[in-house]
């Protein structure tokens, strides 16, 4: 290996000291996403709309069987459309920007660019919905949004970014809370099949809870360094949007009544969690399942007779099931190809030279453990199949040991301060419900409240903050 391929993953800095850094290094080197001239947005290059594009499909797959259907809404929503609903208004105006000139004249009324689009919605089925026959309605769409963030990261809070937003209409507050959770347990599906990633279930407190809903429910994730990461959310409105909107519809006894409400949504910070749940000091670290290249081959001594062609011929094989690449560069050596590979987190590399074809085999490197597998030529479409859904399923196992590893009970503040300080990840206690507490622990340790789980343990029966008998179950952790 010559000198540059000798530095090429020294130019990412270590995860260990200092893991901020490590992410940019890797967003960039990766080739995922690049800085513009515009302060607070990013371009997200063809490797990372990859990405979400896999992200999309699987989605689409699970929502359209969940009867959602996709539409498209404007992107500037008038003010006093904005103003309808009190409590969501308050929870967004530090967040919003504003269009206030169109071509050379001031406009009438200020038009805000999208940071959300519950109001849009709730103005469209106000006009749409007319009697039970009309209901549900079940709509989603794919879209960018805006919210002036004082702070940037790539993928996980840029000014502007890429989401679905779901946003449903229902005669009952019964079947409008079931389309809740059932669009939770999809998200949950989706992080954890697709992405590798364990998540926790649970509804966020009062103070943590989106503005204008009756409750959210949220998907909780631990990153490697610790760090919780909310992967998605789903909002119950209960009439909160339908009363202000008037969203009315005449019942099956002929009797005009409220609607109920509900919106959920992830964005492209999945990208973001993807990358710092799984990646290493040699780079990105992809699920196969989500993976827009699963396998790589790189003939070895390619200048030699039949080996290009042979590793040509593989492709053409293996193309027609996964989604492959064949590195026949000729400007580059086999092991800068190989550090490039393993940089952008391709799942298995394949390597083939003049010796492997005289014995009918090839070589399959794993990403996730550099495991070295020799495999006969006539089994390598079944064994690439095998290989990558074992992969799969050791990044979910190696993650959710990180985060069973990186969680913790306290049952007082100075446990908590402890305990978050030498092993920075999910702490779980008992709280009395007060907010004063969760705004006293979350001044003391810089941790959220991340959920209530849905899944009930028993930590003790006093509150971590005050001492007072507690019976709600939280996890807390700091937060990107």
């Amino acid at each position: 290996m010559n000198k540059n391929e000798e530095n090429f993953v020294k130019e990412i800095t270590n995860i260990e000291e200092n893991f901020a850094q490590w992410y940019t290094d890797i967003v960039i080197k990766a080739d995922l996403a690049d800085y513009t001239d515009t302060k607070g947005f990013v371009v997200i290059k063809p490797y990372g709309y990859a990405i979400w594009e896999n992200i999309q499909q699987y989605t689409n797959d699970k929502f359209k069987k969940a009867g959602v259907k996709n539409i498209y809404l404007p992107l500037l929503i008038p003010e006093n459309l904005l103003n309808k609903e009190k409590e969501h208004i308050e929870g967004f105006a530090p967040e919003v920007a504003w269009v206030t000139i169109g071509g050379q004249e001031e406009l009438e009324e200020k038009l805000c660019i999208r940071p959300t689009s519950e109001t849009m919605f709730s103005t469209l089925y106000s006009k749409w919905v007319k009697s039970w026959r009309d209901l549900p309605m079940v709509y989603n769409q794919w879209c960018n949004v805006l919210r002036w963030e004082k702070e940037t990261r790539p993928f996980l809070r840029s000014r502007e970014f890429l989401w679905q937003e779901g946003h449903t209409i229902h005669a009952t507050a019964t079947e409008a809370e079931a389309r809740t959770q059932q669009m939770l347990n999809i998200y949950a599906d989706i992080i954890e099949n697709l992405l590798a990633i364990p998540v926790i279930k649970g509804r966020k407190t009062e103070k943590e809870k989106f503005s204008g809903a009756v409750a959210t429910y949220t998907v909780e994730t631990l990153m490697h360094d610790g760090r919780a990461l909310q992967a998605g959310t789903s909002h119950y409105f209960g009439q909160n949007f339908t009363k202000p909107f008037e969203i009315k519809f005449q019942n099956k006894e002929g009797k005009e009544e409220y609607a109920y409400q509900t919106s959920w949504g992830f964005s492209t910070r999945l990208i973001g969690a993807t990358i710092m749940a799984h990646g290493d000091n040699r780079g990105l670290k992809l699920p196969p399942r989500v993976a827009p290249i699963q396998a790589v081959i790189v003939p070895i001594a390619m200048q030699k007779e039949g080996v290009k062609e042979k590793a040509e011929e593989l492709y053409n094989q293996l193309n027609i099931k996964y989604r492959m690449e064949c590195d026949t560069r000729e400007s580059y050596t086999p092991g800068y190809k190989f550090n490039d590979w393993e940089m952008r987190g391709i799942p298995v590399r394949i390597e083939i030279g003049p010796r492997d074809i005289e014995n009918g085999e090839c070589i399959f490197v794993r990403r996730d453990t550099s495991e070295k597998i020799r495999v006969k030529l006539d089994e390598i479409e079944t064994k690439l199949g095998e290989v990558l859904e074992q992969i799969q399923q050791n990044m979910y196992n190696e993650c959710k040991e990180n985060m069973e590893k990186r969680t913790s009970i306290a049952n007082n503040v100075d446990e908590f301060i402890e305990k978050i300080n030498t092993n920075q990840g999910f702490i779980k206690t008992m709280w009395c419900g007060n907010e004063e507490c969760e705004n006293k622990i979350k001044e003391l340790t810089g941790a959220h409240s991340r959920c209530i789980p849905f899944k009930k343990e028993t930590v003790g029966d006093k509150c971590v903050c005050c001492g007072k008998p507690a019976d709600t179950y939280v996890i807390w952790g700091r937060q990107y």
